[in-house]
């Protein structure tokens, strides 16, 4: 800092050499020609303008500049959104009236519609368990009883998520309206068991000790071979394992909170809310329903024991079903969505000035916006994208207004837009959930790579030929950039030495003309911009313009480039892609609506293996192909690892190796169930179907548990042939197996039925649910008693034959 002393003052010194607008530089001599002064102002015009002119931004049609927000990893977004929005208003009263600040895209507007939703539908799930207790039991006291086990069930839950720090999402709140069903089942079994007592005359408080000590091995069992279900999901890996990390975590802690309610809470309610009916009252009409569905039951259960090879070989037809059907049923990797968004690639012909890509994409933009389910639209081009390729974000109007899904207004929108040449939008409907980190024009990808660019240019080419013409593919295309125009300045370096011009000074005039130089920085007292400088517009449009470029040579004069450097006009590549250290093309694609991910994937690999592709071409699926093929080959480990855990955790509770297979044995049947459910209504074996699968897997056991449990018990207790123990088991445990059965039931519907935002996700996990508690339901309650039976004759037989050969081992060693 300059200063200077006058008398007893201090000074600092100044200047004006800070210029703060554009107008300022236009006054500013360069040289002085014949005497005359040469200004900026003379040569150049000097606007206020933006860093990159091949640059568009547009937002409604209007220009502007697109802020995209990005919350930080671990912070809520609902938190985060809503801070931001409440600093808008300070921020619009710190910029020009003229500039209007709007939000045009909020991500947590479904969100919230979507976690409202599922809230509803969880009460609503409440609401339907209690219900169904109400119907089996026709006493409004006990149906007072889950009414309290349940909510305080899932808060127990809650506070336990809390202290693990999870948050309330669309997965976990999934898991909790699942959780509704399992929970209750506990309470539901110890409550019957209870009522049963008291309806035949036993007093309260003692029915309610007495009960729960005859189930409370029961309880133990059903939950804790259920949780052992999770076990394969809470050990997956990669990025889907880590999503269901904390689905599997919330509904283990709703079934370990359960079970301390159901054990101590439900009891102690029994003992005090239950009381004798009076005996010489009439039946009401729902317990005259419910006996004459025991009195069905009984007659039809005694023809199943009297016909137990037919249900053998139901069971066994069961096993060759599921196999059967989880090879054909299509495959799917996640639920396609309905968000309320579109995100959409633009890609233009590689040859294509940004004029007429600005004029195309003004024109697109027009086009979406007329649409009538179209809210609001964002874009860009060129920038940092590239000058043929932009992006786009399309919001659509709530779906109550427009009536249609995503994919019906992009299939409109493609029809539309493909009347305009030279330009493609490749649209896809935006997804709560990606998996894959590929980028791409569109939902999936397909890579090439080859140790030479013409090997991956010919092949590549030939490829997407061939997979543009399978059915069911759309919006196929490449990243390969190719097919760009260039103007290569061939310098004659003899006649550039004689005119005393070096290749350095080339450079720098050809980059101060067309490339947008920056030369210096104004600053501001709250901002900086670049003095950017080119030739004007006029001149970078047409390639003649190099013909009036000039040169200084050493001595000062001007000479023209034509007159030591031709120019030849030729293809080139624009850009070169990688995969690992080769360079490569990667395909993307999208999906017609109605077709599934598997049958696709197989496709693609079948027409490309009968294309012989050369030992140095290679090619694979990548981002959400690639996770999805992981994903299916890994499905059949998930389930043979959670069948695995819960035989050993059922086999260490009643230690036995035969009653955790007879236990075992009402899967297939509920698998069948799920799948053939899936197959029926158009719906893909995704994920989220096959962790219902898994769910089914704790749920329908539950039924054999119950039977299985009381049988044991009245062979050893009252010492009952295995006939009568389990023909008595099976009658004794109907009614809460019912009660179960349709509270999971319950609970499953409302996923299965709901219409809300973020329903696609949801709905396989109910419908796969529905489809095998309704067919499980109905063979089991059959196929178990007879596998029970077969298992008790094996185990006689077995026994016997030890026993044989030990006393003849005896023998032969006594006579020895």
């Amino acid at each position: 800092m300059l200063k200077l002393v006058h008398d007893n003052n201090m000074l600092e010194i100044i200047t004006n050499d800070q210029l703060f607008k554009a107008s300022d530089y236009m006054p500013i001599i360069l040289k002085y020609q014949n005497g005359a002064a040469i200004r900026i102002a003379d040569v150049a015009e000097v606007t206020e303008s933006v860093a990159d002119l091949r640059n568009a931004g547009l937002s409604n049609g209007k220009p502007s500049v697109l802020l995209v927000i990005f919350k930080q990893p671990g912070a809520n977004i609902i938190t985060t959104v809503d801070q931001v929005k409440s600093l808008l208003p300070f921020l619009k009263s710190s910029i020009p009236q003229a500039i209007d600040l709007t939000v045009m895209i909020d991500r947590t507007t479904t969100i919230r519609s979507s976690l409202h939703d599922i809230e509803i539908t969880l009460l609503l799930a409440i609401c339907l368990v209690i219900g169904v207790v109400y119907i089996s039991l026709s006493n409004a006291r006990a149906a007072l009883i889950p009414s309290v086990a349940v909510p305080l069930s899932l808060l127990g839950t809650f506070s336990i998520m809390y202290l693990c720090g999870y948050s309330l999402n669309n997965l976990s709140l999934m898991a909790l309206t699942i959780a509704t069903g399992f929970v209750v089942d506990d309470a539901v079994v110890v409550l019957e068991n209870i009522s049963r007592h008291i309806e035949n005359g036993m007093k309260p408080f003692v029915a309610a000790m007495q009960g729960t000590k005859e189930v409370a091995f029961t309880v133990l069992s059903m939950s804790t071979s259920l949780i052992a279900v999770f076990i394969p999901i809470l050990l997956m890996g990669g990025i889907v394992g880590r999503l269901f990390r904390e689905f599997a975590v919330t509904l283990s802690l709703a079934i370990l909170v359960s079970l301390v309610v159901s054990l101590t809470v439900t009891p102690m309610m029994c003992a005090i809310v239950l009381k004798p009916e009076n005996k010489n009252s009439a039946p009401g009409f729902l317990q005259r329903q419910t006996i004459h569905l025991q009195n069905f039951y009984h007659k039809t259960l005694l023809w199943s024991l009297e016909h137990q090879v037919l249900m053998l070989a139901l069971t066994i037809i069961a096993v060759i079903l599921t196999i059967y059907l989880f090879i054909t049923v299509p495959k799917g990797f996640f639920p396609q969505q309905d968000t309320g968004r579109i995100t959409a690639a633009l890609q233009t012909d590689q040859d294509m000035s940004f004029q007429l890509i600005e004029q195309r994409f003004k024109t697109i933009v027009s086009k979406v916006m007329q649409d009538p389910a179209v809210e609001n639209v964002v874009g860009f081009v060129g920038g940092n994208s590239g000058g043929n390729s932009g992006s786009m974000y399309i919001s659509l109007k709530p779906l109550d207004q427009r009536q249609v899904n995503a994919d019906i207004v992009i299939n409109r929108l493609r029809q539309e837009l493909a009347k305009i040449s030279g330009i493609t939008l490749y649209m896809q409907s935006s997804q709560e959930l990606v998996i894959g980190g590929r980028q791409g024009t569109a939902q999936f990808q397909y890579t090439l790579s080859a140790s030479t660019l013409p090997e991956l240019k010919l092949w590549g080419d030939r490829v997407i030929e061939r997979l543009s013409k399978i059915h069911g593919i759309v919006d196929i295309n490449s990243d390969q950039r190719d097919k760009g125009l260039q103007v290569l300045v061939k310098i004659d370096y003899d006649t550039a030495a004689r005119f005393g011009i070096t290749t350095k000074q080339i450079d720098t005039v050809l980059y101060n003309a067309f490339g947008q130089k920056e030369v210096s920085t104004l600053y501001t007292a709250m901002n900086q911009y670049y003095i950017i400088m080119e030739v004007a517009p006029r001149y970078w449009q047409r390639p003649e313009t190099l013909q009036d470029i000039y040169v200084t040579s050493s001595t000062g004069n001007q000479v023209p480039l034509s007159a030591f450097a031709k120019f030849v006009e030729s293809k080139t590549l624009l850009a070169v892609n990688h995969q690992g250290q080769f360079p490569s093309s990667t395909l993307s694609f999208n999906l017609l609506p109605g077709f599934s991910l598997g049958d696709v994937v197989n496709k693609v690999e079948q027409v490309v293996k009968t294309m012989h592709l050369p030992a140095g071409v290679q090619a694979s699926f990548q981002g959400t192909a690639q996770a999805f093929q992981t994903s299916l080959a890994s499905e059949p480990y998930l389930i043979i690892t959670a069948l695995l855990a819960v035989y050993i955790v059922l086999g260490i509770l009643y230690e036995s190796l035969i009653h955790p297979v007879t236990i075992l044995s009402t899967l297939p049947s509920a698998s069948v169930g799920a799948l053939l459910a899936l197959f029926l209504t158009g719906t893909d074996l995704t994920i989220i179907a096959l962790i219902g699968i898994i769910l089914l897997i704790g749920i329908v056991k539950k039924n054999a548990i119950m039977m299985i449990d009381f049988a044991l018990h009245l062979k050893r207790s009252a010492n009952m042939s295995a006939e009568d123990a389990i023909y008595q088991a099976a009658i004794l445990r109907f009614r809460p197996i019912m009660m179960t059965t349709m509270a999971a039931l319950c609970s499953a519907l409302t996923l299965a039925l709901g219409t809300g935002v973020g329903f696609e996700l949801r709905r396989p996990l109910g419908i796969s649910i529905i489809g095998g508690l309704i067919l499980s339901q109905a063979l089991t309650l059959y196929t178990t008693p007879v596998i029970y039976l077969a298992f008790e004759r094996y185990s006689v037989w077995y026994t016997h034959k030890i026993n044989k050969i030990t006393a003849s081992w005896r023998r032969l060693c006594t006579q020895n």
